[in-house]
């Protein structure tokens, strides 16, 4: 933020402040009952405005993870000399485990099992979400080296993940103790990534 100049802060700072009303609104009366319309008259800004900033109404909920797009390629773009693509990407993980990144489905705070009941209880959400994912997917596959075997590899990667904490967020949405859904979720990723490691060696060598 402090590398930013104010034009791109007021943007950033509007981005996230609409998606914050049009998820409060969409928590409180269901995403289908809530017009974009009324999303931008409560966040005092017009309609063809709003759409300048989200292409769609479903992206009003995704920008959450407009960072995390790219993150598994910057992760293996980043990684340290002599570390595996494998490698970093199991860490960083774990990593996220550890904080409690809801990313990785292992967090109890009340808005944010709300926030993922919303998302995957919602069919155009799901559908939008998985066009994340396959970008997400075709990131990782550039930074892997873009051929056939690459592209493969990065589909099983980000399975992995989504499956991941796909389980770890339904554990914790049936009420199961976070500190336990955490355990078990660190010895379900090195598992995991284990199995990728095999199954991918030149990917866990390099």
């Amino acid at each position: 933020m402090g590398a930013m100049g104010l034009r791109e802060r007021k943007k950033l700072r509007m981005y996230q402040d609409v998606s914050d009303i049009a998820i409060s609104l969409f928590l409180e009366k269901g995403f289908e009952k809530v017009s974009v319309a009324e999303v931008a008259a409560a966040a005092e800004i017009s309609k063809p405005t709003l759409f300048r900033y989200f292409s769609s109404k479903e992206d009003l909920v995704l920008y959450r993870f407009a960072d995390h797009e790219t993150e598994a390629a910057r992760v293996v773009g980043e990684r340290a000399p002599g570390q595996s693509a494998i490698d970093a990407l199991r860490l960083h993980f774990l990593a996220g485990i550890e904080r409690n990144d809801p990313v990785t489905g292992v967090n109890g705070d009340p808005h944010i099992l709300a926030f993922h009941r919303l998302l995957y209880g919602t069919p155009s959400l799901v559908a939008r979400l998985y066009e994340y994912l396959e970008r997400s997917e075709a990131a990782l596959a550039t930074a892997l080296g873009g051929n056939l075997e690459a592209r493969l590899a990065a589909g099983q990667v980000v399975a992995v993940q989504r499956i991941l904490a796909m389980d770890n967020w339904r554990r914790i949405a049936r009420g199961e103790d976070v500190a336990k859904v955490q355990r078990d979720a660190v010895a379900a990723a090195e598992a995991a990534f284990g199995r990728l490691g095999q199954g991918l060696p030149g990917y866990a060598t390099r």
